[in-house]
């Protein structure tokens, strides 16, 4: 159903949040573990470039990985399996090597950080944007009185004070804070493989996963996180403040823009805020 898409939905981190952009999430982290072996001396340097060329999701069909992963479990299982299969046609030693020392939790759990960071990216962009909005917005009602405070009439040495105060202070610390301060120590690697001890790679564990890191450009953890889902909890958090912060702004404006006060309007435009049976109303 796409009918209330416009509404609900943004363009920009659904296209992110894809199918195809969640595989390559996963293709992305496997050709990077091939690259970070590689530098470690755990696999030839040859053969990390022919897993690495592989990774692109073009070579898979996402519509057979969903048939499949119904019946595996998760994604990341049909897909190394896809992934192994297309190696081994060019080069059989190579596929030897296909997610080597990893899990299937470590492929979903730093692809799923993968695409959080590129949309926090957007987010951020988007915020500064509003902020920029904002501080112009004050410069210009400078001298605009304001005539409420708390819902009731303010005394008149504040009504100078108004947008001045009222809209510097939407642009700093909730938004700014919470979406930008939570993100580096949150986009970080998971590396465990099978048992969460990375023993499959023996002494080379600690060298592959921090070249893996920084192939990635997340942060290295103390150790293995996937069962320790407080990281995701904390971005989720950071943005349910943003979204609190925002339905403040919204809130303050529908209050202002009632009929009986009447002090702020939002500008009007054709089909934007009307009404099927009101025709005088501008809802904001």
């Amino acid at each position: 159903m796409r009918l209330f898409d416009k509404l609900f939905r943004y363009e920009a981190i659904d296209r992110i949040f894809s199918d195809r952009e969640y595989v390559q999430a996963l293709l992305d982290f496997e050709a990077a573990l091939a690259r970070a072996e590689a530098k470690a001396g755990v696999i030839p340097a040859a053969d990390a470039q022919i897993i690495a060329a592989a990774c692109r999701v073009e070579q898979f069909n996402v519509e057979e990985l969903a048939a499949q992963a119904a019946l595996s479990g998760n994604v990341a299982i049909p897909l190394i399996k896809k992934l192994t299969e297309l190696i081994a046609k060019q080069n059989k030693d190579a596929a030897r090597f296909v997610h080597l020392g990893a899990t299937s939790q470590d492929a979903m759990d730093t692809g799923l950080i993968l695409q959080l960071r590129r949309a926090l990216e957007v987010l951020d962009q988007d915020f500064a944007r509003l902020t920029s909005t904002l501080a112009t917005l004050a410069d210009k009602h400078r001298a605009t009185s304001r005539r409420r405070a708390h819902l009731d009439a303010a005394s008149p040495s504040d009504h100078i004070r108004f947008h001045r105060c009222r809209l510097a202070g939407r642009h700093s610390p909730p938004i700014a804070r919470a979406s930008r301060n939570c993100a580096p120590r949150n986009l970080t690697l998971q590396f465990g493989g099978a048992v969460g001890t990375l023993a499959a790679l023996s002494s080379r564990g600690p060298a592959v996963a921090k070249a893996l890191a920084e192939e990635l450009r997340l942060q290295m953890p103390s150790i293995p996180w996937h069962t320790h889902r407080d990281r995701i909890t904390e971005i989720a958090t950071a943005l349910g403040l943003c979204v609190g912060t925002l339905g403040k702004i919204a809130r303050d404006i529908s209050l202002h823009a009632q009929t009986e006060i009447a002090e702020i309007a939002e500008p009007a435009g054709e089909g934007r805020g009307g009404s099927s049976t009101l025709p005088q109303n501008a809802t904001p």
